[in-house]
C-alpha cells in the first residue's frame, strides 16, 4: 500500500441506529448515525406492513381483476406435398 493516500480506518467505529440500537463495526468514519438497522427493518423483524396510500394496493388489484387471460391464437400449418416432378419450362 501506498503510504499517506488512505483514509484513517477506525476498527471500532460506533454505529447508531435511528431506532437507538448502537453496534461496533470497521469504518473510516469514527462516529455514524444510519436510519434503519436489521434490529428494525420489517425484512429482519418478521413485522411487514403493507402502507397504503390513498387506496393504490386496492386501486390495482381491482385492475388486475379486470383483465382476463389472452386467448391462444390458433396456429393452422398448412402442409404442402411438394412433386417430384421437375419444372416444365416455357418455350417462347
Amino acid at each position: 500500500m501506498k503510504k499517506d493516500i488512505h483514509p484513517k480506518y477506525f476498527p471500532k467505529a460506533k454505529i447508531t441506529c435511528g431506532c437507538g440500537h448502537t453496534f461496533s463495526f470497521g469504518d473510516t468514519k469514527e462516529d455514524l448515525k444510519v436510519d434503519i438497522c436489521s434490529h428494525c427493518h420489517p425484512f429482519y423483524t418478521g413485522s411487514q406492513q403493507l402502507i397504503d396510500t390513498a387506496g393504490r394496493v386496492e386501486r390495482f388489484k381491482v385492475r388486475q381483476s379486470k383483465i382476463q387471460p389472452k386467448k391462444e391464437k390458433k396456429v393452422i400449418k398448412k402442409t404442402t406435398e411438394k412433386s417430384h416432378k421437375a419444372p416444365v419450362k416455357k418455350s417462347k
